[in-house]
């Protein structure tokens, strides 16, 4: 695997629903808010090898952005949450396929009859695999 260019500045609008990530090579990922909550790398949502889809954070604000040490951050969010520390790589990651990743996550609501306004976890559907 490739290492990623380095971030150098993390920004936050005005209205604390998009973080922006400038790289040292000049390029620039801006991430939502409500895609960061539901994708958060905590066991919230990791689990112990169960995946969960987590509803009804449409409205969700970044409250803090601190550096741990020299490799992520921990994102607080308006509605508590604030254990999650986001890699370097995995806020690349989200930047770089964040229309794809949102994309899959309204799909995920949709199998497990949640929605982005409903609030509720349920297990992440299964990917279909090869056919038997």
């Amino acid at each position: 695997m490739q290492p990623i260019s380095w971030p150098v500045r993390l920004t936050v609008n005005r209205d604390h629903t998009l973080l922006t990530i400038d790289y040292e090579d000049g390029a620039r990922h801006t991430i939502g808010s409500e895609l960061l909550r539901v994708l958060t790398p905590s066991a919230e949502r990791t689990g112990h090898g169960n995946r969960q889809v987590i509803g009804g954070k449409r409205g969700v604000t970044i409250r803090t952005v601190e550096p741990v040490g020299r490799y992520a951050v921990r994102i607080g969010f308006s509605d508590g949450h604030d254990t999650g520390l986001y890699t370097f790589d995995t806020l690349h990651a989200l930047g770089a396929d964040a229309d794809a990743l949102f994309a899959t996550y309204e799909a995920e609501l949709a199998a497990v009859d949640l929605t982005r306004d409903r609030p509720g976890m349920a297990p992440a559907p299964r990917a279909a695999g090869p056919a038997r």
